[in-house]
């Protein structure tokens, strides 16, 4: 075990060492020709027998310390993957579309499809109200206490029927909004990343 010495006793002491090994302890030197106990957990120097510090060995991380790097360093791959994923999405839109209006002409394409498929949707919807409208005057015309089971049935069958195709309605609705918002945002980068500014060296 070293004994710590003041760094002149360590080196008068250790005239022929290698290195001798100092920190700071309650503001006070202590060295030795090995690392001694009171450095341990704390940042310490290499001195050489000359009095030159070849090298300072920092303290090692408190708990809290390497938790905070941690987390700091993922935070940073994490952001540098979203930077890769950005940027492989800046290049395939760009290999998508050589145009602005290209772009909008597939837009309006895909709208088109939709607006459609909700204009059937809506054509169905109404046949079932029309029929179900239909079986309510039968009903009606049968009198109160007259109107067959099956004919009970199919009305509050058309019922389901009907809340099921608004449901369908409302998610194809849905369905156009959300591509009309994905155009618009690729469009609104499609124009930054086009512009001069975003293409450095370009003229």
């Amino acid at each position: 075990m070293g004994v710590s010495l003041t760094p002149a006793a360590a080196l008068a002491q250790s005239p022929a060492a290698r290195m001798i090994y100092c920190c700071d302890v309650g503001g006070q030197p202590v060295c030795g020709d090995i690392l001694p106990e009171a450095c341990y957990g704390r940042a310490y120097r290499e001195v050489s027998p000359s009095g030159t510090v070849r090298r300072v060995v920092p303290a090692p991380l408190t708990p809290e310390e390497i938790a905070a790097r941690d987390a700091e360093v993922n935070e940073r791959r994490v952001e540098a993957a979203l930077q890769l994923k950005q940027q492989r999405m800046d290049e395939a839109l760009l290999e998508t579309y050589r145009s602005l209006p290209q772009l909008d002409a597939r837009r309006d394409r895909e709208i088109g499809a939709l607006d459609r498929a909700i204009q059937v949707l809506r054509q169905r919807e109404g046949e079932l109200i029309e029929r179900q409208r239909v079986l309510i005057e039968e009903a009606a015309q049968a009198g109160e206490g007259n109107v067959s089971p099956v004919l009970e049935e199919n009305i509050h069958s058309l019922d389901g029927e009907i809340v099921a195709q608004r449901g369908v309605i409302a998610a194809k609705m849905r369905e156009r909004a959300a591509v009309l918002d994905r155009f618009d945002e690729d469009r609104q980068r499609y124009i930054r990343l086009t512009t001069p500014a975003a293409q450095p060296g370009r003229r």
